[in-house]
């Protein structure tokens, strides 16, 4: 036996001996103390019953008295009572452990399916906390974003996420259906669609996110696809040119495939040197071969003039080849690592253009992104082709419309000017026509037939033609009209046409004119107001029986300017049509030292609206004779300053072209510069007298001084050749010399004005394209 035990046994019988001999709560109490004990002490409950026996027998006095025997009992009980309470506990703990494991074997179990069942899912799979942090994965999502489960958790920002793709939601941060771009591991980019659903945690109330990730990028690539192509269709459809078409189309398809450069070549003549458009940076040569200054114009709106840079030589041979390749054949540059670095290709179908895409790095191209680039190369190449077709067609319709309208060749002073509405494709009822008669006087009409396309075009020819024979054969502009209503009323489409009829008196100063239902005529003397000639006016043609067409005649002031148009230059929408009027009366007092042609060009540029014309305008300005320029002055070199100045400016009130006024200006300096320096030689200084005069088509000069000019020397040396000097610059050249003085008198025939058949419009009403630069070798 134990000491322990043999100590516990000993106060256990003193305990017990002292409770029998007193039973009462103090003797209870000490029991229970004692069993407490004996659990602490590890007493066994077979040796304490044992021994609690052998106690009572020995100190309880009589075992048979009941009473003595049930204190005893009772004794025993309360030192138990702890024992029992320690039994049942350890019980309860041992079947509660029994059920925790049962519980966590099956929750291992489940675990295991729930692993077996999320690795199994061919989307990828995430667990997120509240504040976006990754905190489980399975395989699949490895496989999309090459971060795997081994690498958890991932917290924000995650590694996959694009910085620069601002306002798209991260991974496990919102409860919803999106498509989100990542960066994978290896660099490429993907498109990923996101599904995540929200859930509370019961046992801490905690918020998570679960979701799967799928990857649709060949979709988004398709979607992208389609719609790159649609933005480049819809920027190029409205594009009439091709330098509109490249201006949209260049910089769209640039953006898209996000390149650096963006550059067209264009072989108009097939052969020789291309010109050049650009969009994005200037290209620059960045090897060591061959390079070549050359002149690129930039395309996008609003951007610098024409630039010049350097371009490798291999680029241009790369362009040149690659325009005689098969329609879309797109060919990939690549570096030295194999990356692309620029993509040529041919444009259109006459190869004669060709692209060239440069890419600020290396990049690795998938098959998507080439079949989105022979898309994108595939649309503006068609839309390049339908803009040459579109100006092929242009162009023969004005070659066509310009044929009808005529005349090809003008009398001096005159300026005629067709401007075509927006789209310019249809040929109109607008025209013109100028003719000289055998009296020198000069018939001028001004019609407009109702409509467009070709029947107002023929309505339109066949007036002009029986107008220009009324004129010829002598008919006033009154009579014309008249005899033009039986004409117009025979002519299905000809009712309401509106005409101006207008004969010219340059000898006299004068103009008889009559108006069918016309714009009013607008006349303007040198710097003074213009006012609309508003007399003569009647009904359109074929409308009403008129018995008499009314005439009125005006005045034409020495170098006066006169405009006849049609309703196109003035009938705006949104605008009123009496603002037009004063528009193109400002226009005439402020160039009256203008010469026609400028003139025409400030009133179709001050009256042109922001988009353009939305009907034809024809237009005649007629500028009448000046009156004859007298300059006396003395004798001094330092006065022919001024003498120029005014003979220039007069010249150009005299409508006389800037080469020929070039001439007569030095050939009147040299006859000017020999009165100053040998008339007076011997002499005081005197005057010298300049007359510029029109006569007819005939400009006359003369020169005259009160001294004697040194006859031409046989062989005048580095000087004296100023008389022949004045023979060449002038049609003839006549001397007098007499007592009196010298005079000196040269004239020049003014030149008819020769127009081209399908000459280039001046004011287009297009935006202005900028010329194209050319390679110079």
């Amino acid at each position: 036996m134990s000491a322990v035990l043999a100590a516990f046994l000993d106060d256990y019988s003193a305990a017990l001996g002292r409770h029998v001999a007193a039973p009462g709560q103090d003797g209870l109490t000490e029991g229970y103390d004692l069993g407490r004990r004996a659990l602490v002490e590890g007493i066994s409950l077979l040796d304490l019953t044992e021994h609690h026996y052998r106690a009572v027998a020995e100190y309880a006095g009589d075992p048979a008295d009941p009473r003595s025997a049930e204190v005893a009992l009772g004794f025993l009980l309360q030192t138990m009572a702890a024992l029992d309470i320690a039994t049942r506990g350890y019980l309860d703990g041992t079947r509660r452990y029994e059920q925790q494991r049962e519980r966590a074997e099956d929750l291992a179990g489940r675990d295991a399916f729930r692993t077996a069942l999320v690795e199994s899912l061919q989307d990828g799979f995430f667990v997120a906390d509240a504040d976006g942090t990754i905190v489980e994965v399975n395989s699949a999502f490895g496989v999309l974003t090459g971060y795997g489960a081994g690498e958890v958790p991932f917290s924000l920002p995650h590694p996959w996420a694009l910085s620069d793709r601002e306002g798209y939601p991260q991974i496990g941060t919102e409860a919803s259906r999106f498509v989100m771009p990542v960066r994978h591991r290896d660099g490429r980019e993907r498109w990923l669609a996101v599904s995540a659903s929200s859930l509370v945690k019961q046992e801490n109330n905690e918020r998570i996110f679960v979701g799967t990730v799928r990857d649709v990028t060949a979709e988004h690539d398709a979607q992208a696809r389609d719609q790159a192509a649609s933005r480049l269709a819809t920027a190029v459809g409205a594009a009439t040119s091709m330098v509109e078409v490249l201006a949209v189309g260049l910089d769209e398809l640039r953006r898209t495939m996000g390149a650096r450069t963006a550059l067209v070549a264009v072989w108009p003549s097939r052969t020789g040197r291309p010109d050049l458009y650009s969009c994005g940076e200037p290209p620059s040569a960045e090897n060591t071969g061959g390079t070549t200054e050359v002149t690129v114009t930039p395309v996008q709106s609003g951007t610098r003039a024409a630039d010049t840079v350097t371009l490798d030589d291999e680029v241009k041979g790369l362009l040149d080849r690659s325009r005689r390749q098969p329609a879309r054949g797109l060919s990939a540059i690549t570096g030295e690592d194999g990356g692309v670095e620029a993509v040529v290709a041919p444009l259109g179908e006459t190869g004669d253009a060709a692209l060239w895409v440069r890419f600020g790095a290396p990049r690795a191209v998938s098959a998507a992104d080439w079949a989105l680039y022979s898309l994108l190369v595939g649309h503006l190449s068609v839309a390049l082709q339908r803009a040459r077709n579109f100006d092929q067609a242009r162009a023969t319709s004005l070659t066509l419309q310009r044929a009808m309208l005529g005349p090809i060749e003008l009398p001096p002073r005159f300026s005629v000017h067709y401007e075509p509405a927006l789209p310019p494709l249809e040929i109109g009822g607008d025209w013109y026509d100028v003719v000289p008669l055998r009296d020198g006087t000069i018939g001028v009409v001004v019609g407009d037939c109702v409509g467009r396309g070709l029947s107002a075009a023929v309505v339109m020819g066949q007036l002009r033609t029986a107008a220009r024979a009324l004129l010829l054969r002598g008919a006033g502009p009154a009579q014309l009209l008249a005899e033009l209503d039986a004409v117009a009323a025979r002519i299905p489409g000809a009712m309401c046409t509106t005409v101006c009829a207008a004969v010219l008196d340059p000898e006299r100063g004068m103009v008889r004119y009559s108006n069918a239902g016309h714009m009013p005529p607008i006349i303007a003397p040198p710097g003074g107001p213009g006012r609309m000639l508003e007399g003569g006016r009647a009904v359109p043609l074929a409308t009403f029986d008129t018995p008499r067409r009314p005439e009125a005649t005006t005045a034409l002031p020495p170098g006066a300017t006169l405009v006849l148009f049609t309703d196109g230059l003035v009938e705006q929408r949104g605008y009123d049509i009496a603002d037009g009027f004063v528009k193109i009366a400002e226009v005439l007092s402020e160039t009256g030292a203008a010469l026609p042609r400028d003139v025409a060009d400030a009133v179709l540029s001050r009256l042109c609206p922001p988009a353009g014309y939305d009907d034809d305008v024809a237009m005649v300005v007629y500028r009448q004779p000046p009156a004859p320029l007298s300059l006396d002055i003395p004798a001094a070199a330092a006065e022919l300053t001024g003498l120029r100045r005014n003979l220039y400016r007069w010249f150009a009130t005299a409508a006389v072209p800037h080469d020929l006024a070039a001439d007569l200006v030095a050939a009147a300096n040299e006859a000017c510069s020999n009165s100053v320096e040998h008339a007076y030689r011997d002499s005081t200084p005197g005057r010298v007298r300049l007359t510029a005069t029109c006569e007819g088509d005939r400009v006359v000069i003369e020169v005259a001084d009160g001294g004697r000019w040194i006859p031409t020397p046989t062989d005048p040396g580095f000087r004296g050749r100023g008389v022949e000097m004045m023979r060449v610059l002038t049609e003839d050249l006549e001397f007098d010399h007499d007592e009196n003085g010298t005079r000196v008198r040269m004239w020049v025939t003014l030149p008819s004005i020769t127009f081209p058949t399908a000459n280039p419009l001046r004011g287009s009403t297009r935006p202005p394209a900028v010329a194209a630069g050319q390679i110079s070798g």
